[in-house]
């Protein structure tokens, strides 16, 4: 009589999270090339037709029986290209892009499944017209060396990778180059973990023992073992509630131009210090647009002025390191910060409540 096989935890959670993983992939029309060549008097050779090509892809996670799925910014960042969903089954099925938040690289798609598709059932589980889907956690109360298990289509190439690792670090910053362009961006906040995370993995879930996710994979970094990061899933929660409610993802706006403050500058200018953000016009640009507080923005109606240097916003210092654009990205539309900043050499505090950012 052979022995009874129990399952590991991990292994449970592994079968529950995988209907509800899928691959996304990026697809572009690329013109043929036409021919330079002519066979002696013979006509040209005929131009290929335009036809879709494969460039890039990641992965995704559903978070909502009605198909709503989150993965990286990045993932979806060409808005010139089309993107196919692949679920767990193997079907294929066309996404619409909801909201983008780009400040905390985070996308929302939705799907559908036709309830007259049984196939697209078939190995998802549930009801027709409904998908399987992953319960979010709460990313703000991670502890450090607690295990995580990510999940994604490693490479591009390896479907329902399965990688288990610990919580390596919190509050991470990384500056992070795009896959698909040469864009960077800094994210912060990040989770540090040592779960293997490959190119192809952007965009899967980071699952806690619990078989909630916790954090979207994001990046990785070339040259170094075992450090990965994701993105806190609470950001992601966040932007759910604000596409729920306003139908969109709202971008907090300030309304200032400003320098970050080094040493460097602070001899420059003769400064008196060598940190925080020096409100400032951009002589670069058009004519009446270089002011440095932004007519009608929130800086503007809460009195500051150019040359005033912002010290503190809310208690977070402003640092050659941390920007106020920043410490923006932790905050919504119609919040109020307390703002420390330095006015002829005097301190002084003003409130500004948080704009929404026009597109």
């Amino acid at each position: 009589m052979s022995p009874i096989k129990t399952q590991s935890p991990i292994v449970k959670i592994v079968k529950k999270a995988l209907p509800s993983i899928v691959s996304i992939t990026m697809t572009k029309n690329l013109a043929g090339l036409e021919s330079i060549f002519q066979l002696s008097k013979q006509a040209p050779l005929p131009v290929p037709k335009k036809k879709k090509i494969k460039v890039g892809g990641g992965s995704g996670f559903i978070v909502s029986k009605n198909g709503i799925v989150l993965t990286n910014r990045h993932v979806v960042e060409d808005l010139k290209a089309d993107y196919v969903i692949v679920l767990h089954n193997g079907e294929k099925v066309k996404p619409k892009i909801l909201g983008i938040d780009p400040i905390h690289d985070i996308a929302i798609l939705q799907i559908h499944a036709p309830s007259a598709s049984p196939r697209l059932q078939q190995g998802l589980g549930g009801q027709a017209g409904q998908f399987p889907f992953l319960e979010m956690g709460n990313s703000s109360n991670l502890d450090l060396g607690e295990q995580v298990i990510a999940i994604g289509n490693a490479l591009g190439l390896f479907k329902n990778t399965v990688s288990l690792g610990i919580v390596s670090g919190l509050s991470r910053e990384i500056q992070a180059q795009s896959e698909l362009s040469d864009t960077a961006a800094k994210l912060r906040g990040l989770i540090q973990t040592d779960a293997a995370i490959n190119p192809g993995n952007s965009g899967g879930p980071l699952i806690d023992i619990s078989g909630k996710v916790i954090g979207i994979n994001a990046a990785m970094v070339f040259g170094a073992e075992n450090i990965g990061f994701a993105l806190p899933i609470n950001n992601a929660k966040k932007a759910l509630g604000e596409l729920k409610k306003y139908g969109r993802i709202r971008q907090p706006f300030f309304g200032i131009r400003y320098l970050q403050i080094n040493k460097q500058l602070k001899n420059q200018f003769d400064l008196p210090v060598d940190f925080g953000a020096l409100v400032i016009s951009e002589p670069e640009l058009p004519l009446g647009k270089s002011k440095a507080v932004i007519a009608g923005s929130p800086a503007e109606r809460a009195g500051l002025k150019e040359s005033d240097i912002i010290v503190e916003i809310s208690g977070q210092k402003i640092t050659p390191e941390i920007s106020v654009n920043d410490i923006l990205g932790d905050f919504r539309v119609g919040q109020k910060l307390i703002c420390k900043i330095l006015r002829g050499g005097k301190e002084k505090i003003i409130s500004i409540i948080l704009d929404e950012k026009s597109l």
